[in-house]
């Protein structure tokens, strides 16, 4: 099964999609497999985080920024803004794709572990993730 999974952003962070995928995959009604995600955008990526105190969250993002700041001078990519050879330099430095095992019909994600979108633009907007459940 494939699905389109369009994920509202509301500017630059982590976004917590567990519920949006959880949902899918319980939809799907599958006892035991794997989903797989996966982001088309080139400035946003994915990942699996701790999803119980959001101090975790702030301290990636800042710690992210500090280290792929905006408006540095040697980028030359900059017609669509401060925000975007930042973002793509993000992106390429987490991940695109994640592959998730479900078993019992769940995600067999850890106690404190969340799905996350992580939008590197301060834009708003959509995100198509893509699902596939084998």
């Amino acid at each position: 099964m494939i699905q389109v999974v369009n994920i509202a952003v509301s500017g630059q962070g982590l976004r917590d999609i567990t519920p949006e995928i959880s949902r899918a995959v319980a939809e799907a009604g599958i006892e035991e497999g794997l989903c797989t995600l996966f982001i088309q955008h080139t400035s946003a990526s994915l990942l699996v985080q701790e999803n119980y105190d959001p101090s975790a969250r702030v301290d990636l993002e800042n710690w992210l920024n500090r280290l792929v700041p905006e408006r540095d001078p040697l980028y030359t990519h900059t017609l669509e803004g401060a925000d975007d050879m930042p973002a793509h330099i993000k992106a390429s430095l987490t991940a695109v794709s994640l592959s998730i095992p479900v078993l019992n019909g769940r995600l067999a994600l850890g106690s404190w572990q969340g799905i996350f979108l992580w939008e590197h633009r301060h834009h708003r907007g959509h995100r198509k993730v893509i699902l596939h459940l084998i």
